[in-house]
């Protein structure tokens, strides 16, 4: 009995799935059609979820037993009318997502993020070239002769993306010049933290901050906004960053120091977010989102700053609800926050690691300057 005193029927046809109305069911389908069904036996056939396709006709019956009339049954033309306007209204939806306010920041972000980050590396120039360079340990096994040059005892150095030989391919007495691509690895990323500070100037919000908060904004953020613009060029398949006529791996890294504690994480990550087949929009609303953090003790305007990254996030989600299709867009917005908390980790190490590697910083001013 119902709470209400009232009879419930509850159908057992052994079906999880609803049916009403969209003909799913080969029942629905079949008396939609006036196809007749005949039982072979008696009519006292049991059903159950193992044996409901023995018999459609005592499964049409239990079917009719429980409540489902014949009356609610859609003709293939309501049928494909519903669908049709179920279709234009999810296009309204689709066309309504996005307030006009958040169309036009897409478009300034957009805009400055095309004009000036290089995805060509063509600007990329004046440069120390790129050195991947093995040298042969000194060991009982491989003993350099008496007064011979560093240079002479190692393996032939590859500049400008060449294949790095594997570890698993070296022999035991060689391993990596650590430090033959530092000089390479300043170059680019005072490029790269070149990049990311035009970007950010050419954000009107950006600009109408005081030159204080922009300065704190910057070396909070650059760090995390570079490994965003690297994430464009990343290459899943082969692990690889591929800027231009450069292609990086995560052995370059080794070889201008940098340690495996960064390394390892920061090519899941990359890997995590490529995965995610972000669009631009997505990338440039990420790249905001970074920026504009009212986390820094140091910013003046923090409540406009809290306000504006607020902003940002609500663009960021309406357009994935709006614009990403499944089942990309499922969970999209919740795992691209936590990649985010996994960014800030990484610079962390990354800060760490770069005040330890000798004479990086007075390579590369700028990077010194925002890590500072």
């Amino acid at each position: 009995m119902g709470v209400l005193g009232s009879p419930v029927h509850i159908c057992m046809c052994a079906r999880r799935e609803p049916a009403a109305g969209e003909l799913k069911d080969p029942q629905m389908r079949s008396m939609s059609k006036g196809v007749h069904f005949t039982c072979p036996f008696a009519r006292s056939c049991t059903i159950t979820k193992a044996k409901r396709r023995q018999c459609q006709a005592c499964r049409l019956q239990k079917c009719l037993a429980a409540g489902m009339r014949k009356d609610m049954i859609l003709s293939e033309e309501a049928l494909q009318a519903r669908r049709a306007l179920r279709w234009q209204r999810q296009q309204e939806r689709k066309l309504a997502g996005l307030t006009a306010e958040q169309e036009q920041l897409i478009a300034i972000l957009i805009e400055a993020h095309t004009r000036n980050f290089d995805s060509s590396f063509s600007q990329f120039q004046h440069y120390q070239p790129a050195v991947r360079l093995y040298i042969h340990s000194p060991s009982p096994r491989s003993t350099p002769e008496p007064g011979a040059p560093h240079h002479a005892q190692g393996l032939p150095a590859m500049e400008n993306g060449a294949t790095l030989p594997s570890p698993e391919s070296l022999s035991d007495d060689v391993l990596p010049d650590v430090f033959s691509m530092l000089p390479h690895y300043a170059d680019l990323s005072t490029f790269m933290i070149q990049q990311v500070i035009k970007f950010a100037k050419a954000i009107p919000a950006f600009r109408n901050l005081p030159i204080y908060d922009q300065i704190s904004l910057l070396k909070d953020a650059t760090l995390d906004i570079c490994q965003i613009q690297f994430n464009t060029v990343f290459n899943e398949k082969d692990k690889a960053w591929e800027c231009g006529h450069h292609c990086y791996t995560i052995q370059d890294g080794a070889l201008a120091g940098f340690q495996q504690i960064y390394l390892e994480p920061l090519l899941k990550f990359h890997i995590s977010l490529k995965k995610l087949k972000l669009h631009e929009a997505e990338y440039v609303l990420l790249q905001a989102m970074v920026l504009f953090s009212p986390d820094h003790t140091s910013v003046t305007q923090h409540d406009f700053i809290d306000q504006l990254q607020e902003k940002v996030a609500l663009t960021l989600k309406s357009y994935i609800d709006h614009r990403h299709p499944l089942p990309e867009g499922r969970f999209l917005y919740a795992k691209l926050l936590l990649l985010l908390t996994e960014l800030r980790s990484l610079k962390a190490e990354l800060t760490r690691q770069i005040l330890h590697i000798q004479d990086l910083s007075s390579m590369t001013p700028l990077l010194s300057e925002i890590i500072s």
